[in-house]
């Protein structure tokens, strides 16, 4: 599959699945209450899907890998907010764990991205030449110039 937008990418789908989560989780009323708790952790989840987003867009692999670290560092901290939100009483168990490994499978997903953009020779789009030539338009060309001149 061609990733030509940063939809495209599995692990900002997975992030969205996630933020959509820790919003319908944060909506409990006794989550609700505690006003602090619900906009840092919901804070931090939007960090995940929009450093992942603002990453890709930036066009070069060097920028985007510095995003998904940012992105893979605000999933600690969710994960860190929904520790804090099952002892105060604020989710249940099932809800715990559901959330702490969507946060795990993104935190990971994340990693192998950065690992796999780190081994790639490619720099990113930006890098790209506008109106890229094939080796044989490069190589008639050449030919054309050197054949049309009196040496």
């Amino acid at each position: 599959m061609v990733v030509k937008s940063f939809e495209d990418l599995n692990v900002w789908q997975r992030a969205r699945e996630l933020i959509n989560r820790i919003y319908t989780v944060t909506k409990n009323t006794k989550f609700s209450y505690d006003r602090g708790l619900t906009d840092q952790i919901r804070r931090a989840a939007v960090s995940i899907m929009s450093n992942i987003s603002e990453g890709f867009e930036r066009g070069s692999n060097v920028e985007f890998i510095q995003f998904l670290y940012i992105a893979k560092a605000s999933c600690g901290e969710v994960r860190c907010q929904l520790i804090i939100a099952f002892d105060q009483g604020y989710i249940d168990e099932k809800d715990f764990i559901e959330i702490k490994e969507m946060t795990m499978k993104v935190s990971g997903m994340i990693g192998n991205l950065i690992a796999y953009l780190r081994k790639s020779k490619l720099k990113g789009t930006k890098f790209k030449k506008a109106n890229k030539k094939s080796i044989k338009e490069e190589l008639d060309e050449i030919l054309e110039k050197y054949t049309s001149k009196k040496h």
